[in-house]
């Protein structure tokens, strides 16, 4: 395996939220006027606490939080929210598919933003079963959307083309940032992954890029939006490894609030217990009596594979 799990999960998350926190200048804001992730925390908690997707759940957690979600940020919370269920089951398509079609439910019923979920949740499912191939990841991408009445297919084999002809930013942006849709939003995204698919920093500074003197209409909700989508595609790829290390200082030596956490640090160690859950590892600590009972030696942890305690 190039990247171990905890790498890719904290990757994800983190690369969403420096992503999002980003300015066209390559500064981190310190705190972004979009809070992109609070629903994604809200659902890593429900998955840590219960150790398993419970739909009443989520519903009892996010409801309250949607709604107060203004209606130009809520595509993108809602595609970022889901980034705990892409992780989750990332190892099973049908599960992954089924799971992200339930929680969806919970909001309005958009057909881009089903389209737009499902795209960047298989993406990351691949690049974390290191199954992603760059040039294929289009053609699969659409293959597990099906049939579909939105344009993301076809933004997405645009995308394809672009990166065939060996087309450069500006004209990427000239095709994708005309108008702020999602779907722009999202093809804008995959072209900024795949066009620097082993740097995670060109990846989102090109992502939050708004220099171009022909594109005179990207605004700030726009930029933090690719910048979040492609941060958490190039991090599940490269892992938290491939993060410049001085931004990863910069944010723990600030140690400010992050998506409705205390601190960044918080943040780092609720994808750790995430990942802890995901994989099957026992938390003596959550449950002492259950196996220190009548046990001289307190200090005992298990440990299993994937679905060898349970099947998730």
């Amino acid at each position: 395996m190039r990247y171990s799990p905890i790498s890719r999960f904290r990757g994800t998350f983190l690369g969403a939220f420096l992503g999002g926190s980003l300015t066209s200048d390559g500064k981190i804001q310190s705190q972004s006027y979009l809070d992109l992730g609070r629903m994604a925390i809200l659902g890593t908690e429900s998955l840590i606490n219960l150790g398993k997707l419970d739909f009443d759940d989520w519903i009892a957690r996010q409801q309250q939080e949607s709604l107060h979600l203004a209606a130009d940020d809520i595509s993108i919370k809602i595609i970022i929210a889901t980034l705990p269920i892409a992780l989750f089951f990332h190892e099973n398509p049908i599960k992954l598919r089924q799971n992200l079609l339930r929680v969806l439910k919970i909001w309005e019923d958009d057909p881009v933003v089903r389209d737009g979920t499902l795209a960047v949740a298989y993406a990351i499912s691949l690049a974390l079963t290191e199954k992603l191939d760059p040039l294929t990841l289009i053609p699969q991408t659409i293959s597990f959307l099906g049939e579909t009445p939105t344009s993301i297919p076809n933004k997405l084999l645009k995308v394809q083309n672009l990166l065939e002809q060996g087309a450069g930013l500006s004209r990427a942006q000239a095709e994708f940032v005309r108008e702020e849709k999602l779907s722009n939003t999202i093809a804008m995204a995959f072209y900024c992954f795949l066009s620097t698919l082993e740097d995670f920093r060109l990846a989102v500074l090109q992502a939050v890029h708004n220099g171009n003197s022909k594109v005179q209409d990207v605004t700030s909700l726009s930029s933090q939006a690719t910048g979040a989508i492609t941060g958490a595609l190039s991090g599940a790829y490269n892992g938290i490894g491939g993060i410049p290390v001085n931004w990863q200082v910069l944010l723990l030596q600030r140690n400010s609030p992050a998506w409705g956490l205390t601190s960044f640090s918080q943040m780092l160690k609720l994808t750790d217990a995430f990942v802890a859950v995901w994989s099957g590892v026992y938390d003596i600590d959550l449950n002492p009596r259950e196996l220190t009972q009548g046990c001289e030696e307190a200090l005992l942890s298990v440990y299993a594979a994937p679905r060898v305690i349970r099947s998730r």
